[in-house]
């Protein structure tokens, strides 16, 4: 049996997954609102395509943060995707998505980052290739480990009616994904990593993007809602901004929607909209022991199981 590949659906649903996302973070911050901007591009020598990028600043818990929708197209695969999928090449493509990235005012919440999107490449004449990838992680400062255990909990729940092994499997390849080797050190304490995903027929990838897309408010939001009024000074403001810092290295050194987009000839300010409104850099930082901040390296930056 052929799947059937219905792009529109996958658009549709991705359209309906911002509106939601952002309708649940608009409400848990209480004060600020997301402003979009609509962008198009005339395809060309690069990208053709639009989307609709949603930023929020300095409301009442989100110091910063972003909620994306992109579908665009292009003559043929940027060096950042061929290098993994040597097939790919001469083919164009189309690729959409939502991605968001969080960063809230208080060290006591965590940063938050989801993204689901679907790829299609195509050559007359021959069969499309097409794959889903996405997932969700959480990066936190000062961490709960009931937090951390609500956050995996969700992913596992969402993960089980598509097998036994899948929460597993995408655990674990979020854990490998999300790291820092020059640092030997996580992002932060994982959640789901998948890419490539076409095992199944159509159907059935695109089901478990829609799990993944809609459990991220599942899991983020109730933390949110615990952790945003609690009180905090200049230390752990100030371990914040140090810790923001990791999330700049991994994004523009390692991740590869970002040199995918950057790659491809992308809009600059979608893609780098996931980074932090602030962020500092220390040298030879090194945690107090016994302190919260060594916690956090010695408890939460390795992988565990939950």
């Amino acid at each position: 049996m052929t799947s059937v590949i219905n792009k529109e659906a996958v658009k549709s649903f991705l359209l309906s997954l911002q509106d939601s996302i952002c309708q649940q973070l608009e409400q848990v911050d209480g004060q600020a609102s997301f402003v979009e901007e609509a962008w198009h591009r005339e395809p060309g020598e690069k990208l053709g395509g639009g989307g609709r990028t949603r930023v929020m600043k300095d409301g009442g818990v989100f110091e910063q943060g972003g909620v994306n929708f992109s579908h665009v197209t292009g003559k043929q695969m940027p060096a950042s995707a061929t290098a993994h999928r040597p097939e790919l090449a001469g083919r164009h493509f189309e690729a959409m998505g939502v991605s968001l990235v969080m960063h809230p005012h208080n060290p006591y919440v965590p940063t938050s980052h989801a993204n689901v999107r679907f790829f299609i490449a195509e050559k007359d004449g021959q069969d499309p290739i097409w794959w889903f990838g996405g997932g969700f992680d959480l990066t936190p400062f000062y961490p709960f480990a009931e937090d951390c255990q609500h956050w995996h909990d969700v992913a596992k729940d969402l993960c089980q009616p598509f097998g036994d092994k899948v929460y597993a499997e995408h655990k674990a390849w979020c854990d490998d994904y999300f790291y820092l080797p020059h640092r030997d050190e996580t992002r932060g304490v994982g959640g789901l990593f998948f890419d490539d995903l076409n095992k199944w027929e159509f159907e059935k990838c695109f089901d478990y993007i829609k799990a993944v897309g809609e459990g991220y408010a599942r899991g983020y939001v109730p933390i949110v809602e615990k952790r945003h009024a609690k009180p905090f000074g200049d230390r752990e403001r100030q371990f914040q901004l140090y810790r923001r810092g990791r999330y700049v290295e991994f994004n523009l050194v390692y991740d590869r929607g970002t040199l995918f987009g950057l790659q491809s000839g992308g809009r600059t300010e979608s893609i780098l909209m996931s980074m932090p409104p602030l962020a500092r850099w220390e040298y030879s930082y090194q945690p107090e022991l016994g302190t919260a901040e060594a916690e956090l390296y010695s408890d939460y930056l390795n992988p565990r199981d939950w």
